[in-house]
């Protein structure tokens, strides 16, 4: 992980780590997990860690990649495009690519969840069945 950077006073706003894990609703360890996974990369003010905007807006996409049930991996591919000063039609195939191979996966966890449920009633209907002979 690169060295932390000092924190100039009072160039622009920054937030504390209980303040984002405030406002994210998540804890103090998942935001330092974010840090060593490199998504995050606060500055120091003393001992304390100050986030920037940059690192708020990182935090919010990280967690919105998560919701997504994106990996870590992908979604740190994907943020750092976002931070970058290039077009954003890389970045904006990159995650529509990401995005199709997600609804694949997802669409065949449906197809699964499907089987199983009709296996599932198949077997509820054999055991009411023999309940009701008996």
């Amino acid at each position: 992980m690169p060295p932390r950077r000092p924190v100039s006073p009072a160039t622009e706003a920054t937030y504390t780590i209980t303040q984002l894990a405030a406002e994210f609703d998540i804890t103090p360890r998942a935001i330092r997990f974010y840090e060593e996974a490199g998504l995050l990369e606060p500055g120091r003010r003393g001992r304390n860690r100050v986030y920037t905007p940059r690192d708020r807006t990182r935090l919010k996409l990280t967690l919105r990649g998560k919701r997504l049930g994106l990996p870590l991996q992908e979604i740190k591919q994907l943020v750092d495009m976002y931070d970058s000063q290039a077009s954003a039609a890389p970045q904006l195939r990159a995650f529509l690519a990401i995005l199709a191979r997600h609804r694949e996966q997802l669409e065949q966890q449906r197809r699964d969840i499907e089987v199983t449920l009709a296996e599932i009633q198949q077997h509820e209907k054999r055991c009411r069945a023999l309940l009701g002979r008996g």
